[in-house]
């Protein structure tokens, strides 16, 4: 569809985000099995059903723009949820992909966020007061679900990961310091012979 005018923007916006949110309700169960901790777990499975709904939301405002509901494929959703499919293939301990995963969940979070305010901001500007009312709505979820993902990673999922890698590296150094250990004791043996 060319764009030509405002209103054009607009239904191109919706249908940009129509899209968005049908791969984002596709992505969420995969990434939510690779999910070990509850409170994520829940986090994605809440954003899930709650995505859902802001797909009939934007039926509404379709409607309410007597428009068709109709994706055009959102190429920038589709990329950031290839980049979270290849870190769930990596090999990675649990909780270190668990912080990448809350990194590519808030990634688009915020691409969501910046579509719904600037579709927001259109509509407004044509005077499309339920449907900029509806696009509200559901920014403001996004916004929530951010802020959720957020606190997660700091009071939860970012200090795992931190305990989780200085565990490994007390065991890694426990396992170097043997042989230097043996070396250290060798060396005084050899050099109190020697004298």
């Amino acid at each position: 569809m060319a764009i030509r005018s405002m209103h054009d923007l607009l239904l191109e916006e919706l249908r940009d985000l129509y899209s968005a949110e049908r791969l984002a309700v596709r992505a969420y169960p995969r990434i939510r099995k690779a999910i070990q901790t509850d409170a994520l777990r829940q986090a994605v499975e809440e954003h899930l059903e709650q995505t859902k709904e802001q797909i009939e939301r934007l039926n509404r405002v379709f409607e309410s723009v007597d428009a068709k509901s109709r994706a055009k494929t959102c190429h920038a959703m589709e990329g950031l949820i290839e980049e979270a499919q290849e870190h769930l293939e990596a090999d990675l301990e649990p909780e270190l992909l668990e912080v990448i995963l809350v990194a590519d969940l808030q990634k688009m979070e915020h691409y969501e966020i910046a579509s719904y305010g600037s579709a927001k901001a259109h509509a407004e500007a044509l005077g499309l007061t339920e449907a900029a009312e509806l696009l509200e709505e559901t920014l403001e979820e996004e916004k929530q679900t951010d802020a959720r993902l957020n606190q997660l990673a700091i009071d939860e999922i970012n200090p795992q990961a931190l305990e989780q890698a200085e565990e490994e590296a007390g065991e890694e150094g426990e396992e170097e310091a043997e042989p230097q250990a043996r070396r250290q004791r060798s060396s005084r043996r050899t050099s109190a012979r020697a004298r």
